[in-house]
């Protein structure tokens, strides 16, 4: 019976787990944004490569930190566009021209596998002098078809300082992608229908145990044992000794 049940919740547990990824496909409908603070930004359409791309080091005495303006707990909701900012200090001694934001989706347990290729924002006529701060706006959307989860958010901003490119990562860390429309999902659904039928399981189990530790103990009956009368097959091996001697006197006695 335990085997059985145990064989019930690993398959309800393995098959759990093909909700929780899913390949998706960049969106393609991606609108351009085109208001900036210091010059202009867009979003950079397929035609044009990929800033960056990991091979370029963070320039010495710059620092650089990210917050989410409008959305402190990081909940990006699927198919709809996001915000956040990006802060880079200058302690250096040269101007630092901004060239672009790009961010990817990792899963959380590997980097090497990439969820989504988010889009690249171009800055035009962007710097930030020596001791000097500043930030910039990054919009991204994840993909509509994403599914709900915990996912790996890797944002780099790319720049030059005397015409040598560097690029820095300003967020490497978890954020909660949500599905549109509402707080149940088809995944929280299943998720509690699922925890419902472990439960019923585990009740079920335990009643089982209890049944089988109960036949066990059950009592067994009760043998009285009288004085009056003897087994005969305790008068065989008996007859012959002083026991059986002395009953017979007394029986003589009384006669």
């Amino acid at each position: 019976m335990s085997i059985r049940v145990f064989w019930i919740l690993a398959l309800l547990l393995c098959s759990s787990s093909f909700l929780r990824v899913a390949r998706c496909e960049p969106d393609p409908d991606s609108e351009v944004v085109e208001s900036a603070e210091e010059g202009d930004l867009g979003i950079v359409g397929e035609d044009v490569q990929d800033f960056g791309g990991g091979s370029f080091s963070p320039a010495p005495g710059v620092e650089t930190v990210c917050v989410f303006p409008k959305n402190p707990k990081k909940l990006i909701m699927a198919g709809e566009e996001s915000e956040l900012l990006v802060g880079i200090k200058n302690e250096g001694d040269s101007n630092i021209n901004i060239i672009a934001i790009q961010a990817r989706v990792h899963l959380p347990f590997d980097h090497q596998y990439l969820v989504q290729n988010l889009s690249a924002q171009a800055f035009n006529n962007a710097s930030v002098p020596p001791t000097a701060q500043a930030s910039f706006p990054y919009i991204f959307g994840v993909s509509k078809f994403l599914q709900p989860g915990t996912f790996d958010l890797v944002g780099t901003i790319v720049y030059e300082i005397d015409q040598h490119p560097y690029q820095s990562t300003f967020y490497n860390a978890t954020i909660e992608v949500i599905e549109a429309g509402g707080m149940f999902s088809v995944e929280s659904v299943f998720l509690f229908c699922l925890g419902v039928a472990l439960l019923g399981l585990l009740g079920f189990w335990i009643r089982g145990q209890i049944q089988n530790i109960s036949k066990k103990t059950k009592r067994a009956p009760k043998v009285e044992v009288g004085t009056g009368t003897t087994d005969a097959s305790m008068d065989e091996w008996l007859q012959g000794t002083a026991y059986t001697q002395s009953l017979s006197n007394k029986s003589k006695k009384k006669k």
